[in-house]
């Protein structure tokens, strides 16, 4: 039998019991590892965190615990390419591991200097200076932020399996608190790995990882602890809907899936750099991660008198991916984290082709290199188009693989609505030079995303894209997206402190806080 993949709890790799659930090469389709949960202790695991993740961190400084993080870093930096070699086999060509495991460590990087430079040498943080409440001057108040004695739980989704921990384990070591990461079960044998590269780095209990189920897990959290989950909205609304976070109050942050956009601006005519940069974008989208991004462009937003040029551009820049085993000679594009998630995109491309067409791709078959298309979870890349933007599929239903519907769109009013109709994104983008469109659309859409990026001939060079949440900025989305925010430089941080307002004389105040 297949190796079951062992989880790392209470300081030690403990293996489940029984068959688990069978993971799969995305490419060759033989199993790869089994993943259980069963007759592992989690109510110990948390008592762990508590007890000596929390009392481990407590004697660090935000500068030690920034330290502590960069030697994780560095450490999965010097071992990368075994994280590159395990993500192959889930799917990732080379430049997809590169999105995760080098945008994972290079965002925790990101922390650790931000911490240096923006947090105290100390354990607290002060907010402010001391507030008058008196007239006599000798009554105050101040707010200052401290480690709950709690844990972080992280959920996460099966696309980023490096960057997703990495992201969330930032600000939660940050702050103090121990994290318990619950990776998803398609990808969990990667995260897993990171975890056994870090582990040694960072101080006892800091970091637990949980592979397979958590039954129970909720139960034991409460007011204290920190529950960040990525994945599907209907999955948010299960957890959210948790005795521990509506009773408890327990912190819970959702990144949802949604339907992000992208705008072409009625400037930007074959000819314009923007109608490049428009196609060059919504192919990369498509394809990077064989599509398979929270924040990739779903819906493209395309003056009506433009859409046949648009078309014919992206049809002539899809033409020249290949897709196949990653490594392969010539592949750009690997397969679908596995079979099961074929099958969704696949129906979810059904729903949206009987609003509009399929100009672009089959979604029965597909050329392969390298690989056997039926074996491994092959798609090739689709583009469909709307022909009644109004009805409601293209506005509803996400194929979470390389797929995006072209919309036409006649005036920005008729494009607002019609943007605001995804009910919530995490990203979406402008691309145009005319800075009264630019205006309109940003200020018009921005209350329906988390990130709006404008693009035109001028940033580009310098642009990170469309789908790239950066950790310096904010990243969420409201309505579908989850109606939370991650990253955000120290922010982040913040969010997983108590802000407490403390009252007293001016000279106690500063005693406590000194």
């Amino acid at each position: 039998m297949m190796q079951t993949l062992p989880s790392y709890l209470e300081g030690a790799w403990r293996t489940g019991v029984g068959d688990g659930v069978p993971v799969a090469d995305a490419v060759t389709g033989e199993v790869v590892t089994r993943v259980t949960s069963e007759g592992l202790d989690l109510a110990a695991a948390v008592a762990y965190a508590r007890r000596t993740g929390l009392a481990a961190l407590a004697e660090l400084t935000f500068p030690q615990r920034a330290a502590a993080l960069k030697a994780a870093a560095l450490a999965l930096q010097e071992r990368k390419h075994e994280l590159y070699e395990l993500s192959a086999r889930a799917g990732a060509t080379p430049g997809d591991a590169a999105v995760d495991v080098d945008g994972g460590i290079g965002t925790a990087l990101v922390y650790a200097s931000l911490a240096r430079k923006g947090l105290p040498d100390h354990t607290i943080i002060v907010e402010d200076d001391p507030i008058p409440l008196g007239r006599g001057g000798t009554f105050a108040g101040r707010h200052v932020l401290t480690t709950p004695r709690g844990i972080s739980v992280q959920i996460n989704a099966f696309n980023f399996p490096v960057w997703g921990m990495l992201e969330k384990l930032a600000p939660a070591l940050l702050a103090g608190l121990p994290t318990l990461v619950k990776p998803a079960t398609p990808t969990a044998y990667v995260a897993a790995h990171a975890v056994r590269i870090i582990a040694d780095t960072l101080p006892p209990g800091a970091i637990q990882l949980v592979a397979g189920g958590v039954p129970g897990l909720f139960d034991l959290l409460g007011g204290q602890d920190h529950i960040g989950f990525t994945g599907s909205a209907a999955t948010a609304a299960r957890l959210r809907s948790d005795p521990a976070v509506t009773r408890r109050s327990a912190r819970f942050n959702a990144e949802a899936d949604s339907l992000n956009c992208s705008v072409l601006g009625p400037d930007a005519v074959p000819g314009q750099p923007e109608f490049d940069l428009f196609a060059d974008a919504l192919v990369t989208e498509m394809t990077v991660k064989a599509g398979q991004k929270c924040t990739a462009i779903r819906r493209a937003f395309v003056p009506e008198h433009l859409l046949e040029e648009v078309a014919q551009a992206v049809e002539a820049r899809l033409a020249r991916v290949v897709v196949g085993a990653p490594g392969a000679p010539g592949v750009t594009m690997g397969p679908l984290v596995g079979l099961a998630q074929r099958d969704d995109v696949r129906a979810a491309v059904a729903r949206l082709a009987a609003a509009g067409s399929v100009v672009w791709g089959d979604p029965a078959e597909v050329e392969v290199v390298g690989a056997d298309a039926e074996r491994g979870a092959f798609l090739s890349p689709l583009l469909l188009r709307a022909d009644d933007p109004d009805r409601p599929e293209p506005h509803e239903v996400e194929a979470f693989g390389p797929v995006s519907t072209l919309m036409p769109y006649r005036d920005p009013a008729r494009l607002l609505d019609l943007v605001a109709r995804g009910d919530g994104s995490l990203a979406g983008s402008v691309v145009s030079h005319d800075g009264d469109f630019v205006r309109q659309v940003v200020l018009g859409a921005a209350a329906h995303h988390g990130r709006i990026l404008v693009l035109d001939r001028d940033s580009a060079g310098e642009s990170t894209g469309h789908g790239t949440p950066m950790p310096q900025l904010v990243h969420g989305g409201p309505g579908r997206a989850g109606g939370g925010q991650e990253e955000g430089g120290l922010r982040a941080v913040h969010a997983h402190l108590q802000r407490t307002a403390v009252q007293g004389g001016p000279h106690l105040l500063e005693s406590i806080v000194k």
